[in-house]
């Protein structure tokens, strides 16, 4: 199948690597145009270029976003309806982890983590919703995780920030049904993914990245890491109309961590 997204017009957060930049890549080559925005302005560019040299120019565009600004999402969406002519796909991808237990995790990690996991969505949700309705249908795919849905010891800010991403998307979902809009909301609950950030895990850890892998893999029933494309192919799906009856919705892809 090709063309899953023909003709719509995607705004991607986080855009400049890892999942946020699979994401992008995908939803070009089925047939939207993609605006890629990343706090990384460079990189974001760089991928925007990577995708119209493989689908032709004018299908990627890109935007410096500092996701938990207001006034960096209003020109964030101001060029988008100056590039893209409009807004129908929204991916609220941005986020970062946040370290420390209950214990250690100190008070300015945890606002931080809430600023950009949460606030980002918030802002990505309400900025762009006036230039969505002008553009249905639409759907808004917020990057939460499995951690969002299941608790650990060792990560209470990340737990939390993606659990109110999660509530958050269900909550958006219902007042875009109320307002009679034609805008889903839904989210995506990732395990761990071969992205950048578990590089950081790799060197925090301070064993060789095949070591640490392994061990990631053997929480998963699955018994490996997920790759990026992986996740793409879930917000590919809630981007296009097969999805259009499936709105305030979560969508698992854990390797089957949840069902242990």
């Amino acid at each position: 199948m090709s063309g899953r997204v023909a003709g719509k017009l995607a705004l991607v957060t986080g855009a400049a690597q890892g999942l946020g930049a699979a994401q992008a890549a995908m939803l070009a080559r089925e047939g939207a145009k993609v605006m890629l925005a990343d706090i990384n302005g460079d990189g974001a560019a760089a991928q925007a270029e990577a995708i119209n040299a493989a689908q032709g120019a004018g299908t990627a565009f890109s935007v410096q976003l500092d996701v938990t600004s207001e006034a960096s999402w209003i020109a964030a969406i101001a060029a988008v309806e100056r590039n893209l002519g409009g807004l129908s796909v929204l991916v609220n991808n941005a986020g970062i982890g946040v370290r420390g237990n209950i214990e250690t995790c100190t008070l300015e990690e945890w606002h931080r983590g809430f600023a950009v996991n949460v606030d980002s969505v918030f802002l990505g949700c309400q900025k762009a919703l006036p230039l969505m309705k002008d553009n249905q249908p639409g759907s808004i795919v917020n990057i939460s995780s499995i951690a969002g849905l299941i608790a650990s010891d060792t990560m209470p800010g990340y737990n939390a920030s993606k659990a109110a991403v999660w509530m958050l998307s269900k909550s958006v979902a219902l007042y875009c049904a109320k307002m009679g809009w034609n805008i889903r909301s839904n989210s995506v609950h990732p395990t761990f993914v071969d992205t950048p950030i578990l590089d950081g895990i790799t060197r925090s850890s301070g064993h060789p990245k095949d070591v640490v892998m392994g061990k990631l893999a053997r929480q998963i029933p699955l018994k490996r890491v997920g790759q990026p494309d992986e996740i793409a192919n879930g917000v590919l799906y809630l981007a296009s109309d097969e999805s259009s009856f499936m709105t305030g919705a979560e969508l698992k892809l854990d390797g089957g961590i949840s069902a242990m």
